[in-house]
Formats: C-alpha cells, sequence, structure tokens
C-alpha cells in the first residue's frame, strides 16, 4: 500500500517537488491538460506526460478522466457514438504503450452535483450534497434517460474497450457516480449502489474491468455498509486504487470532511485494505478549504496525505508485528 497525490491535471515542476518532498511514490492526474484535437490523446505526449513525472522519482501510476466530449455519445447512446468508442480505443491504446497502466474514467455526464457548502471544524467550508435541493435543477441534457436505457449502453461499451484493454495489458475502473442517488438533471445515476457495481464487474469477467474506488462516495451511497464493500471488492481484486476521503453520512443529505472527522472509522477501513491484500495506492481526493490555504489546497493535501502515510504504516507494522 501507497500514498499519492493527484487531483491536478498538468504535472508542473511545482506540483511534483510538493508530492516528492511531502513523501508521495504515486501520482494520479486528473483530466490531464492535453492536446485533444480530434477527440483523442496522441502517444508522444502522454510519454512526455510519464517522463515528466518520473525525474521527479514519481511514478505516474494512472490517469483519471478524459474530457466528457471524448465519449459523452458513449455514455447517452448518441449518434456519434461508435465514432467516439474508435477514438476512445485509439486513446486507450495510446494510454498503455506510454507506460501508463491504469485509466479511471466516470459514467456522469453532468459530472460531480453539490449544492450548498457548509462550514465545519473551525470554519472550514466543506462541499455538501442535499438531493431535495438538486431535485429543483433543470435537465442537464436533451431530455430524461431511463435507467436501463443507461445500462445498455454501458454493457455496450465494456463488452467492446475490456478486450482492447486486456490486448494492451492496462486495467480500466469506473468512478461511482458523485453523489450516488438516483437520478440528476434528467440523468440515472448508474453507478450508485453494491448491487450496480457487482452488475457491473459482471459484465465482463476480467481484471481489466475493475473500479476507481472513491472511498468517499462509496460511504455516501444509502444503506451501504462501506467496510463490506471494500472486503467484497478488495478481495475480487477490483480495487485499482483508492479516493480515501471521509463525508459526514449518507444520500440523500451529507457534506465532505477532514479525513478524520467523518462517520467512517478510516483505521477499519485501512485495516480492512490491508487483509484483503491491496497492493496499489491511495490519495486523498476532495479536502476542504481551510485558512489561508490555496485553491488546490496544499496544507488541506499535506494534511490528509501525511495521515493517510501514518495509517499505512501503523496498520502495516502492526500486521508484522
Amino acid at each position: 500500500m501507497r500514498a499519492g497525490f493527484g487531483q491536478f491535471d498538468h504535472p508542473s515542476r511545482d506540483f511534483l517537488i510538493f508530492c516528492a518532498q511531502f513523501g508521495a511514490s504515486d501520482v494520479l492526474l486528473n483530466s490531464a491538460n492535453l492536446p485533444s484535437e480530434g477527440g483523442v490523446w496522441q502517444l508522444n505526449d502522454l510519454v512526455k506526460l510519464r517522463l515528466d513525472v518520473e525525474q521527479y522519482g514519481l511514478r505516474l501510476s494512472a490517469l483519471e478522466n478524459v474530457p466528457v466530449a471524448f465519449y459523452d455519445q458513449i455514455i447517452l447512446g448518441g449518434p456519434k457514438r461508435d465514432e467516439q468508442i474508435e477514438n476512445m480505443i485509439f486513446t486507450i491504446r495510446n494510454i498503455a504503450r506510454a507506460g501508463i497502466k491504469i485509466f479511471g474514467y466516470h459514467w456522469m455526464p453532468s459530472s460531480v452535483w453539490r449544492t450548498t457548502p457548509e462550514i465545519i471544524r473551525c470554519g472550514a467550508v466543506a462541499t455538501a450534497f442535499n438531493y431535495d435541493e438538486a431535485k429543483m435543477f433543470p435537465f442537464t441534457h436533451d431530455r430524461e434517460y431511463e435507467e436501463e436505457e443507461m445500462w445498455g449502453n454501458l454493457e455496450y461499451w465494456i463488452k467492446i474497450i475490456t478486450p482492447i484493454a486486456e490486448e494492451e495489458d492496462i486495467r480500466q475502473g469506473i468512478h461511482p457516480c458523485d453523489p450516488p442517488v438516483p437520478k440528476l438533471g434528467g440523468i440515472p445515476q448508474l453507478l450508485r449502489s453494491f448491487d450496480s457495481y457487482k452488475r457491473l464487474i459482471d459484465i465482463y469477467s476480467s481484471d481489466s474491468n475493475a473500479i476507481e474506488f472513491c472511498q468517499g462516495t462509496f460511504a455516501e451511497m444509502q444503506g451501504e455498509n462501506i467496510y463490506e464493500m471494500i472486503r467484497y471488492f478488495g478481495e475480487n481484486r477490483k480495487i485499482l486504487y483508492v479516493h480515501f476521503r471521509n463525508v459526514s453520512g449518507q444520500v440523500p443529505k451529507f457534506h465532505e470532511e477532514f479525513i478524520n472527522t467523518g462517520y467512517v472509522d478510516m483505521y477499519k477501513a485501512m485495516t480492512i485494505y490491508h487483509e484483503v491484500g491491496y497492493d496499489s495506492f491511495f490519495i486523498d481526493d476532495h479536502v476542504p478549504q481551510t485558512f489561508q490555504d490555496t485553491e488546490w489546497g496544499h496544507r488541506g493535501r499535506a494534511f490528509a496525505n501525511g495521515y493517510i502515510q501514518a495509517m499505512i504504516e501503523a496498520v502495516t507494522k502492526e500486521r508484522i508485528g
């Protein structure tokens, strides 16, 4: 188990020095800032990205998200779906051939939703969600979509792309819908429960059809047990990497928290990852806005990542001892 940093889109010198100085081994780039003409990423740009990261003794372990415009027609079953699939095949082959072995993405054409922020410890500001408030928002796309229609689109994609990923020796995983509620803006939020993820991995049985395990979002799922989900997907080797963050509770209403103040027992969670033999990395993901911090949250992320590193060390040494 290792600690990494993510949630930035460009491996600038400043970011990479920060990651290296604070003890990370892994880097995840989110929505990488790459040329995207024609709806694809080119091999030479991806190789340069990896080499930039490696100059600082770090590894570019994963890319998270391509622009939604690369695959929105795939998600929604639009007229350019097959054209986008061909472009995504091209991009995923290039990611793999550039030496980047994990690709995380989502199935949310309207991205992550939040409502009015919440004030938490000593005036820190955290993102929050209230489903009653969100239900008042208009459609985000041309019409209201149906659940099974969206599942059909996902199954079509998974059955095409997973054999490609196997050929290229790359693993792919889908982030849960955040927030994990039935529908937002007329779009079903498919991946919102334990059962929905079991259905996903059953579409195509392969190590290349896996999960981008955002622990915060899994913890938001109504009526679900976060510890059972970690154990189940960990034992089945479906967790590619972990967004190790905490929340106040489950939908229909929650807010994000400091890593050590939410309802999830993070020590218990880390213990389960270790028990099931999880051997990848953790990132801090979202952090609250705190006093005199940067827009990206350098102070908050240093705190959260230090907590992660200490937790890994404590759990690992305890089990060895």
